[in-house]
């Protein structure tokens, strides 16, 4: 069974698949994300976004499923941080350094260069 890309990241947002009210907003958090993914190499290199429950991690990764548990961790962290900030500097400057690593590694997966 294909994973749906919204309802995974709302189940680790928290939110029950079947409360709808800020599917809007995690889509538009999702988009974005993705979007830094794109022009990071990950994904469709013409783009790729999602309008609701129908878009699966597959149809994002292709046959790069190997990225999918970086890919989802550091989806789920950018929308959090967008979407429901945690309220402890702390945590947050966490949250921001594992989403600059994250980038980093997902960047050099798909073009190791001299760091191979």
């Amino acid at each position: 069974m294909e994973e749906s890309i919204l309802l995974s990241v709302k189940a680790l947002l928290g939110a029950d698949a079947d409360y709808d009210v800020f599917d809007q907003d995690i889509v538009i958090f999702i988009n974005s994300t993705i979007a830094t993914l794109t022009q990071l190499g990950i994904g469709p290199s013409d783009g790729f976004e999602i309008t609701g429950e129908e878009e699966t991690w597959e149809d994002f990764l292709g046959e790069d499923m190997r990225r999918i548990n970086s890919v989802k961790t550091y989806i789920f962290m950018k929308v959090r941080l967008a979407f429901d900030p945690p309220a402890s500097s702390y945590v947050l400057s966490a949250y921001e350094d594992s989403c600059k690593e994250f980038e980093w590694r997902l960047n050099v997966a798909v073009d190791p260069g001299t760091y191979k």
